[in-house]
């Protein structure tokens, strides 16, 4: 599900980006007697993204998911109405045609497709490198899980998030309301809102919140970014509309004109794009399109070559994954330059940028865990990364920690020994063998980690996470909201989470 961070889904629609490959473009037909099927394939699924080798998958998945949806690129249906379902109704249908990703007419040559299709799956694993199942103890005592006494029917949260002032934010699909609780964990106000409100920026004035419009894929433009005033006496407002499915919002003015300006991440489903919208001086923005490519997951706004402008540091997923930095020229012009690529199989799921070794660089938090499009497939790449920077913005990687489905992750010192610990939930977890990998604490002890959550770690099913001094004590605490649908396991673990109803938990920190 690429829904959110977190909430994200579609992460291997290759070639997804482009409206026809250069190849394509010269019309020049290639067939098996000239070329093999392994140079076929490097020829056409890497004009878009890093190739994706055979090994990335198991035989059962490149042929019963993935060569398909390989085929639907280049206008090869098992029959004449396939086509058609790939396009949903109304307006995000319409959008999809209009960039003619499924073409109506073969645009490969049924020899050459055949050759690739052979050489995947002749040259693909029965099954991916299974990793040993991790020690993960329960004894997780430097913190106390804090649950609310409100719960719901289904668990459906898209953000949690802690205030400033101790109290607690909640987004909720199901409900589609945006909740705030007080600091002991009870509900003080809820409002209903457009479906899925997933990150909140907190002014003085307002909250803007950042509105999917759709928690299901959907290329149809219904997000938006909504404004709640915090005075009763103002009304509430839509500055921005027609968002394909946004999942996260940075603010800043990064035209130095005096207003604030707004990046959007818009995941989107088959289209989708980063998007800057620019202030108009009176609260209106014109859009502009930074990216336009689907599966923005993330972006921040920091100064990454020290020039005195901001710049934008963006993950995306679906296809051409990675991270890239858009360097501005003072006046929001932006050079974008790819620091990090990654496999389309990768499944990133989440970034954030940290000074991990504090050397004054920034660094990158990176989790990739996405399982969501297929019949999920544990993966030994999947886990937490940490790439650092050489003070050039070149990025080499540090640290890995396996991890089944990692969605989310924050680095911290928790327990203050002089070096960082990492916070982890995973969403695709492995249900079977070690479902405690919903969440796992990895102390660091001069860089070796012990592995620990909580008693009650499968009370829900954990989704988005945040951290902070909440109960302003000296120390890092923990929010996780929980969301129990969206490609459900087949253990019957869902029921547990529906029984309890938790929307979310604190893991208070006990250090001071």
């Amino acid at each position: 599900m690429k829904v959110i961070p977190y909430i994200l889904i579609s992460i291997l629609l290759l070639t997804l980006s482009c409206k026809e490959s250069p190849i394509l473009q010269k019309e020049v037909p290639v067939t098996t007697s000239e070329i093999s099927g392994k140079a076929l394939s490097e020829l056409y699924c890497a004009t878009c993204h890093q190739y994706p080798a055979p090994a990335l998958l198991d035989k059962e998945t490149w042929r019963e998911y993935m060569l398909p949806r390989m085929g639907y690129m280049y206008g090869i249906y098992g029959n004449p109405e396939e086509r058609e379902t790939l396009f949903e109704k109304g307006i995000g249908g319409n959008i999809v045609r209009e960039r003619d990703l499924f073409p109506a007419t073969q645009k490969l040559d049924s020899a050459s497709w055949l050759a690739i299709k052979k050489y995947y799956l002749e040259n693909a694993p029965e099954a991916l490198e299974t990793l040993p199942v991790k020690n993960i103890t329960k004894n997780l005592n430097q913190f106390v899980v804090r649950i609310p006494n409100q719960k719901v029917k289904i668990p459906s949260s898209t953000m949690v998030k802690f205030a400033s002032d101790g109290k607690i934010y909640l987004g909720d699909a199901m409900t589609r309301s945006f909740s705030l609780f007080s600091k002991d964990l009870e509900l003080l106000q809820s409002g209903t809102i457009q479906e899925g409100t997933v990150w909140l920026e907190d002014s003085p004035e307002a909250y803007w919140l950042t509105v999917m419009g759709s928690f299901s894929p959907t290329d149809a433009p219904k997000g938006s970014i909504a404004v709640l005033p915090k005075s009763s006496s103002v009304r509430a407002s839509i500055p921005i509309k027609k968002l394909q499915r946004p999942v996260h919002s940075s603010y800043s003015d990064l035209d130095n004109d005096g207003d604030m300006d707004i990046v959007i991440c818009e995941f989107g489903k088959w289209t989708g794009a980063l998007s800057l919208h620019r202030n108009n001086g009176d609260n209106t923005f014109s859009k502009e399109i930074l990216h336009n490519t689907p599966g923005a997951i993330k972006a921040y706004i920091k100064d990454m070559n020290n020039d005195g402008f901001e710049d934008i540091v963006a993950l995306f997923a679906q296809g051409a994954e990675g991270i890239d930095i858009f360097y501005n020229d003072g006046a929001a012009n932006f050079q974008r330059e790819r620091v990090l690529d990654f496999h389309p199989s990768m499944g990133s799921s989440y970034f954030n940028l940290i000074d991990y070794n504090k050397d004054g660089f920034l660094d990158i938090i990176y989790t990739a865990g996405d399982n969501a499009d297929y019949k999920p497939v544990m993966k030994p790449w999947h886990g937490v990364y940490v790439y650092l920077n050489d003070s050039h913005n070149r990025f080499r990687e540090s640290v890995f920690l396996h991890l089944n489905g990692a969605y989310n992750a924050i680095a911290e010192d928790f327990d203050e020994d002089g070096d960082t610990d990492i916070a982890a939930i995973s969403f695709f977890p492995d249900w079977v063998h070690s479902p405690e990998e919903s969440f796992v604490y990895f102390e660091n002890t001069n860089n070796v980690y012990s592995l620990s959550t909580f008693s009650e770690v499968n009370d829900g099913r954990w989704v988005v996470m945040d951290g902070s001094d909440y109960d302003n004590d000296g120390d890092i605490d923990l929010i996780l909201g929980s969301l129990a649908f969206e490609v459900v396991p087949k253990t019957g673990i869902e029921k547990q989470w529906m029984e309890k109803g938790i929307p979310f938990i604190v893991l208070e920190n006990t250090l001071y």
